[in-house]
């Protein structure tokens, strides 16, 4: 009888188990729960997205740091060396028109 009552419990146990195992299982593969979940995974893959571009982004911001420093083009240019004439504008090109130009023997045009 003992043996009967035990096999008989852990039977039910079992079924009891199972029953609760395959019910979750179905209310994770229900729609709702499948948008949520996809929702979910989206979110994590934006936010891995964006750390990976900070993470690019600082890397970039780091090397470009360290060729300016290895080509000297980070320190100020000192105040004994020469600049640069500053570039000239359209307005200061106009002066000289197309037909002076000609007359001046340049045919290029």
């Amino acid at each position: 009888m003992f043996r009967r009552t035990f096999w008989f419990t852990t039977g039910v146990a079992a079924g009891v188990w199972a029953t609760t195992k395959v019910n979750r299982k179905l209310n994770q593969l229900t729609p709702e729960s499948l948008a949520a979940q996809a929702a979910d995974r989206a979110v994590l893959a934006g936010r891995r997205i964006k750390v990976f571009a900070l993470d690019v982004r600082d890397g970039m911001a780091d090397r470009e740091a360290a060729l300016k420093d290895a080509l000297g083009l980070s320190a100020p240019p000192p105040d004994d060396r020469k600049q640069l004439p500053a570039q000239r504008g359209r307005a200061q090109l106009t002066h000289t028109t197309p037909h002076k130009l000609h007359k001046a023997g340049n045919e290029d045009h």
